[in-house]
């Protein structure tokens, strides 16, 4: 089987999504930047019968993050699926009047450089097997930018612009790239945003293969 890979594992979201993509078929391949949680993240799985390794890599550093992905494909197999789904630093997030050229680094580094990299390491592959998956995952300010989280607003905005752009490029080589926007909190409890519930979401953008954008709720006002 091929392999689904995890940038920003968790034990939210990204649990569920590897549950779910693992309960398909799929090998796991966790990255995060302790390899010690990755490894309690994956002996869960493998504890409900899903093969799961952890790469212990930051998005920040590209040579790592690159060698992470092409560990994974070596050691599991090719990655089919990608999602891009990491949790953006607090100080991404300062009023847009009090953001400077340089509080834009990060962001940029994390929201656009960093996608970029993961890309470039896993296409060979998808255009290998002649098929695979892009999922991007941000909140509601990739699309409504919001003068009190500057960076974030920035970097998702240009994610964003990024990844419309590889889901018309790629389309005719059957690589589908497309976002799921979440407007609000992730919450075990909430109907439309619970981990459990996105995991399927993403799962049925993989599968479906439609449109660029989906929301998970509508985004509110």
């Amino acid at each position: 089987m091929t392999t689904y890979a995890l940038i920003g594992a968790g034990s939210g979201l990204g649990l569920a999504t590897a549950r779910r993509f693992g309960r398909a078929g799929f090998d796991i391949a966790l990255v995060s930047r302790s390899q010690d949680y990755l490894d309690a993240l994956a002996a869960e799985l493998k504890g409900e019968g899903i093969s799961a390794r952890g790469f212990a890599a930051d998005v920040l550093a590209p040579e790592g993050l690159t060698a992470a992905l092409d560990a994974a494909s070596a050691m599991l197999g090719v990655i089919e699926v990608l999602q891009y789904s990491p949790v953006p630093a607090a100080d991404f997030m300062k009023p847009v009047l009090d953001t400077t050229a340089a509080d834009l680094d990060g962001p940029l580094a994390f929201s656009v450089k960093a996608p970029v990299t993961c890309v470039n390491a896993v296409l060979p592959g998808m255009r290998e097997l002649g098929r695979g998956t892009l999922l991007f995952v941000n909140g509601s300010s990739a699309v409504r930018p919001n003068p009190e989280v500057a960076g974030t607003s920035i970097a998702f905005a240009a994610e964003s612009a990024y990844a419309a752009m590889l889901h018309q490029a790629l389309a005719p080589e059957d690589i589908h790239a497309a976002q799921l926007i979440i407007p609000g909190a992730i919450s075990p409890d909430a109907e439309h945003s619970s981990p459990t519930v996105l995991a399927e979401r993403l799962y049925a953008i993989h599968t479906e293969r439609g449109d660029f954008r989906h929301y998970s709720e509508p985004l509110p006002g």
